[in-house]
């Protein structure tokens, strides 16, 4: 039985039909030069346009923040044209759609720096993982992070200045509203977690410094949104790309009560069953207690994603856990998969080697169910 994942929900001045969402994925498909949404892209989110909520593959403020071969961006009129194009595709099939904004930190690589410079970061501390490049033959390559260079304070009011400008684009494009993505190890996370922020200025320190960028975020995004129009995605507990905090408890609960200042579309938790795009066996036991804490705290809507199946899925929305469950592989290889849940049908199977860069295979030709 899914019952409860069949129940309409409202988030901000939307009233969702069911609780399946689809979670932001990102595919590196976009279109070159410029890192632009093409036809191809549209027709794969006008696919999907049964999902109670689409959120958009992350999608970055700058050329700044850029991090992965082929990702699209929200940062010029040429972007928010062809934008445009996917809000209405998606709009046309009667879904909803946010646009997760982005900004990766130091989880990048000079080919996409401006100048070729170094990537970004709070500190300049080695990374542990790899990124997407495209190589002399315009493949896409796996590719080791450099050290970053440490932000300075000015340089950090800028990037909440880009921010800003992306919701306003985001809404020119004809989006229903944005994500703020805080988590999975890019900038904003990088400034919240003790392990890859050791400033000691304003932005750096106590939890509450540690938090200040992403509430600057929060406070600049709202304003020319509407809170209403605005989620939030946060990882605690996560260790993708070097991430870990020294007191996750105090630091999360302090920033989802501080979130609470604003009456947010929803509040979205990934919960540590992957890393990245492999399963993680190994995620920190304390988390069960985090989200109960996490939960109790936050006064609004609750998305939660991480390897969830329609079992479970639903489980958590009848037991109150959450109150919308974003789905991220089981929505790649399953274009009509609210159906397929509701009716107890098979699911396709995903296809890893089509996750990244590539054409519409493994993209928009899984088929919907008869």
């Amino acid at each position: 039985m899914t019952d409860a994942l069949f129940q309409p929900v409202a988030i901000g001045p939307y009233r969702l039909p069911h609780r399946v969402a689809m979670a932001p994925l990102t595919r590196s498909r976009a279109g070159q030069p410029g890192d632009v949404p093409t036809a191809m892209n549209a027709h794969y989110y006008r696919q999907r346009a049964s999902a109670a909520l689409i959120i958009t593959e992350a999608t970055q403020i700058s050329p700044q923040g850029q991090g992965y071969a082929w990702t699209p961006g929200i940062y010029n009129q040429d972007q928010v044209h062809a934008w445009r194009q996917v809000s209405t595709q998606v709009h046309e099939a009667g879904g909803l759609i946010f646009m997760q904004l982005w900004h990766v930190g130091r989880v990048s690589h000079p080919s996409f720096q401006p100048g070729n410079g170094l990537p970004v970061a709070p500190s300049a501390l080695p990374v542990p993982g790899k990124t997407f490049i495209v190589d002399e033959q315009g493949q896409g390559v796996w590719s080791d992070v450099p050290v970053p260079r440490a932000l300075t304070t000015e340089q950090i009011a800028e990037i909440v200045s880009d921010y800003r400008q992306a919701a306003r684009n985001a809404l020119a494009a004809g989006m229903d509203g944005v994500e703020i993505h805080a988590g999975n190890g890019y900038l904003l996370d990088q400034f919240i977690n003790s392990n890859s922020n050791q400033r000691q200025d304003a932005y750096g320190g106590s939890i509450e410094h540690r938090a200040r960028l992403l509430l600057e975020v929060v406070e600049a995004v709202v304003a020319e949104a509407g809170a209403e129009r605005v989620g939030v995605r946060l990882t605690p507990m996560g260790r993708f790309m070097g991430m870990g905090d020294e007191t996750p408890e105090a630091t999360f609960g302090y920033i989802v009560q501080a979130l609470n200042r604003w009456p947010l579309a929803y509040l979205h938790l990934v919960e540590p069953a992957v890393v990245g795009t492999v399963k993680d066996e190994n995620f920190d036991p304390r988390w069960d207690a985090i989200i109960a804490q996490l939960r109790a705290t936050w006064h609004g809507v609750l998305m939660l994603a991480g390897g969830y199946d329609p079992a479970t899925a639903n489980q958590a929305v009848a037991s109150g856990r959450a109150d919308l469950i974003a789905f991220g592989r089981p929505f790649l290889a399953n274009p009509d998969l609210p159906r397929r849940i509701r009716e107890g049908l098979a699911l396709n199977t995903p296809d890893p080697s089509t996750f990244f860069g590539g054409d519409q295979r493994g993209y928009v030709d899984y088929p919907s169910h008869p």
